[in-house]
């Protein structure tokens, strides 16, 4: 009796790998603005079809680091460094309301961000920055679901906060295990049921993502505004 096939990966896992490689690439200088991204390529590259591939430079667009023209492909994109690092105080301004809405609201119970926070950990062990992402989205979209403010969770949804987070540890040459611990201060901020540190934790927190981010464009040259 035959072994069944093994399936391959769920597609978004690819679609992950990919853009995190892409990222890399991008960051590092092995491609260069202008250079033209070729779907079927990468595909064959990664051992896939080009759909997770199509997925991934969607994302890459959403950062804005390349972009589709009909006709013409996808190419990497010149970009200023200041653009990269716009997100960064809109982050802090969001999420410190929404840290200081998701402390009166959850009334110290943070059970579900503690998973999240052992996730993070268990991931940055055995080194699976997928899923390390994975649940340091997870961590935030709790608390700014927990704030209660519709309006809030639509800005927020709207940044791609899954393809950022990633641009800021594949950029910001942010060390795994650090990544985790530095959601702590935000946690036990809001299990102590202190609205003010939760918020000035939450800024701090992309305060420092933003700082680390610009140190990293700087050493490579790129020009801050």
């Amino acid at each position: 009796m035959s072994s069944s096939p093994v399936r391959p990966p769920r597609r978004v896992v690819l679609r992950d790998q990919i853009r995190e490689a892409l990222l890399e690439r991008i960051f590092d200088g092995s491609y260069q603005p202008g250079e033209r991204l070729v779907e079927t390529v990468v595909a064959k590259e990664f051992g896939t079809s080009q759909a997770p591939v199509r997925e991934a430079l969607r994302d890459l667009e959403a950062l804005r680091l390349v972009q589709s023209e009909p006709f013409h492909g996808t190419h990497v994109r010149a970009f200023e460094a200041s653009e990269l690092l716009e997100i960064y105080p809109v982050r802090a301004v969001l999420e410190e309301l929404a840290a200081r809405e998701a402390t009166s609201r959850l009334r110290g119970d943070v059970r579900a961000l503690k998973r999240c926070l052992e996730g993070m950990r268990a991931a940055a062990a055995k080194a699976d920055s997928r899923r390390e992402i994975h649940f340091d989205v997870e961590f935030h979209r709790l608390i700014v679901t927990a704030a209660g403010n519709d309006v809030l969770l639509r800005t927020w949804q709207s940044l791609a906060i899954e393809s950022r987070t990633a641009m800021t540890v594949v950029a910001g040459n942010v060390d795994r295990a650090e990544l985790a611990e530095l959601h702590v201060p935000i946690l036990e901020a809001i299990e102590r049921q202190d609205p003010a540190a939760a918020g000035a934790a939450a800024r701090q927190h992309f305060t420092h993502f933003g700082d680390r981010l610009r140190e990293r464009l700087e050493a490579d040259h790129q020009p801050v505004e």
